[in-house]
């Protein structure tokens, strides 16, 4: 399952250059940092003027439009300036803050009191104490009530002097009690154990459960084991291409203790190619911050699920895993970041994220900037869309998940995939499992099909305007279901997702008897669609004589509807799919009992997989033409 972001107070506080009006003529105003939850009625009274405040000040660099223009050009295979990307250095030079910007806001922060204490390409970092931050920012800090806690936010909207011409981008850490950042916080040991209960299909369909009741008229087989490489490549079209010269990078939170281990133990077992020496690095923060709070151990499966999903399905694909200082944002962004800076790869993949409503413009905007970065370098972000379908359900809301709603990022969604004998394609549908349980006298499912319990995370943006590239491929119905105009629909591609149908994964975890020992077990969600496709991706970059494809999505639309995709529905041949599932009660061994259940394929909340683009599947998954259709000449120049 995509990890999720906690929901915390000042988690989400970033700004967007705002418009010259605001509440001083002077000043220009930071949108979306005052948080929604800062009002008159939660309002606790002045924060202490001598409190400490520690914030960060984001660039805007020399010209953002200008960056946004050009991100598009070079990802258009249609513009004359498609694939000539820039350098790191050379983006920076072009688009990054100037020295001149730079010292006017270090300027500016001094003058008003703060202390200077550290200087990015990207950001200005500052401490001290309210009285100092109030004069900097134009606005009072108050303390206000949210749930059962007290946090520190703007009383009004910060703004910054008009004199910086749009340099700031936005400030965070105005809005939230300070984390005192501590050098002791070392990782936990991993999870306790999970293993899969038999019986198992070996492929889909290979055990069918003759002894339990029918499913949609007829008897239903056993959920595979775990998909391995060989069947995923077969089924994607790898065909001879191994993602050989191609640097992959992963984000997550935290890092695995023993994912260099691992990874090495399950190829072995598996029959992918050995890894080389270097094939797999680790860029890693000096210190790890909040690892309770984002229950760190938590996501060391995550890292473990996409290195492996990455080297089984391109085997030759260099991996950089990057990983955050913790879940929040702005550690998330100084990952990104890192990446681009560096240059450390041309294919990103990141199975993390959090449901719109979380997100404010300012937010959207500090991850934007980086993906344009990207893309003006020729590297493509590939992110997991969620996995609770529409979200209403698990939010009472219909939503998308950020920073999947991106338009600058390559939203990845899910499916139930059949992989038959022989490693052949059989059919997908959409990932939407609804379950029901055996009855006791295993006859009957009760109240078949069951509840919902997850799927692919799609749907309609409500703040995200509909790109160039999704007009003409997306149904109007779709791009306008929550404004007139037409907003970005998520997501644009799919790939294996339903643990049901799942992929196998080796780590090492915590027994019953405090032992910690190498295991393997199936897992799914868009967190295996996300590293699957970026792997794709390497076997693509490959074709296309090694040069990098950048920001995907105009490729990818521009290739819908031809034979580049499986055209996915939920109900292939006008049948309805389901599987039988055995589980553990306890997680690890039958010693507590068993629990049978049928998983239905195809049901993801109000989202449907039908004919053509979908909120489900995006244009599709890839076909063997499409790893074979990045070789055309005409991309070169």
């Amino acid at each position: 399952m995509a990890a999720t972001l906690p929901m915390i107070a000042g988690a989400l506080a970033l700004g967007i250059p705002a418009a010259h009006a605001a509440d001083n003529p002077s000043r220009d105003t930071l949108a979306g940092t005052k948080p929604a939850w800062a009002t008159a009625k939660a309002d606790k009274g002045a924060t202490s003027n001598g409190a400490q405040v520690s914030a960060r000040v984001y660039l805007a660099g020399r010209d953002a439009a200008g960056l946004a223009a050009y991100a598009k050009a070079v990802s258009d295979p249609s513009s004359p300036q498609y694939g000539k990307y820039l350098s790191a250095k050379e983006a920076q030079a072009r688009f990054g803050a100037t020295t001149a910007q730079v010292s006017a806001v270090k300027s500016w922060l001094e003058s008003a009191g703060l202390k200077v204490t550290g200087v990015t390409q990207h950001y200005v970092t500052v401490s001290g104490d309210v009285a100092a931050a109030e004069k900097a920012f134009g606005t009072q800090l108050h303390n206000f009530a949210k749930g059962s806690k007290t946090y520190r936010a703007p009383q009004q909207t910060a703004s910054v002097p008009e004199a910086l011409k749009g340099a700031v981008l936005t400030v965070t850490g105005l809005d939230s009690a300070p984390h005192k950042a501590s050098h002791d916080d070392t990782l936990p040991g991993p999870d306790s154990v999970f293993k899969n209960s038999g019986p198992f299909s070996s492929y889909y369909g290979s055990n069918t459960a003759s002894s339990l009741p029918s499913a949609y008229g007829s008897k239903i087989p056993y959920a595979v084991k775990g998909y391995t490489g060989k069947q995923l490549r077969s089924a994607y079209g790898a065909g001879k291409y191994t993602g050989k010269g191609v640097r992959v990078a992963i984000t997550d939170a935290y890092a695995s203790p023993t994912i260099a281990y691992d990874a090495a133990t399950y190829a072995g077992n598996h029959g992918d190619a050995k890894y080389s020496t270097s094939q797999l690095k680790q860029v890693l923060p000096a210190d790890y911050t909040k690892t309770e709070e984002c229950g760190a151990a938590g996501w060391y499966g995550e890292e473990t699920l996409d290195v492996e999903a990455v080297h089984a399905v391109a085997p030759a694909a260099n991996i950089t895993y990057v990983g955050a200082a913790s879940c929040y944002d702005d550690d998330l962004l100084d990952s990104l970041s890192k990446i681009v800076d560096n240059h450390l790869a041309d294919i990103v993949s990141n199975s993390w994220g959090d449901i719109e409503q979380n997100e404010t413009t300012d937010v959207a905007a500090a991850y934007d900037q980086v993906f344009q970065f990207g893309a003006v370098e020729g590297i493509g972000f590939y992110f997991s869309s969620g996995d609770n379908g529409d979200e209403v359900a698990n939010t009472g809301t219909k939503q998308v998940d950020t920073p999947a709603n991106s338009a600058w990022v390559t939203a990845v969604g899910g499916t139930s995939l059949a992989v038959g004998k022989g490693d052949k394609y059989e059919f997908e549908t959409g990932w939407g499992t609804e379950k029901a349980t055996l009855s006791a006298d295993g006859k009957s499912w009760t109240d078949f099909p069951g509840a919902f319990t997850s799927g692919a995370g799609g749907g309609t943006s409500k703040t995200v305007a509909e790109p160039a590239y999704q007009k003409g491929v997306v149904p109007k119905s779709l791009a306008t279901a929550n404004n007139a105009s037409g907003n970005r629909v998520v997501p644009d591609i799919s790939a294996i997702a339903d643990p049901n149908t799942g992929f196998k994964v080796g780590q090492t975890q915590t027994f019953p008897d405090g032992s910690e020992q190498y295991s393997e077990y199936r897992i799914g969600g868009t967190s295996l669609a996300a590293p699957v496709i970026a792997a794709v991706q390497a076997l693509a970059q490959e074709a296309h004589g090694g040069k990098a494809i950048g920001f995907a999505n105009p490729s990818i639309y521009a290739k819908y509807g031809t034979k580049a995709y499986h055209d996915v529905t939920d109900t292939p041949g006008g049948k309805e799919y389901a599987v039988a599932r055995v589980d553990f009660l306890n997680g690890f061994d039958a010693s507590d009992g068993l629990a049978t259940s049928v998983r239905s394929l195809g049901k993801d909340s109000s989202l449907k997989a039908v004919k053509g683009y979908d909120d489900v599947t995006g244009v599709g998954t890839p076909a063997d033409g499409y790893v074979e259709s990045y070789k055309s000449t005409r991309h070169h120049h």
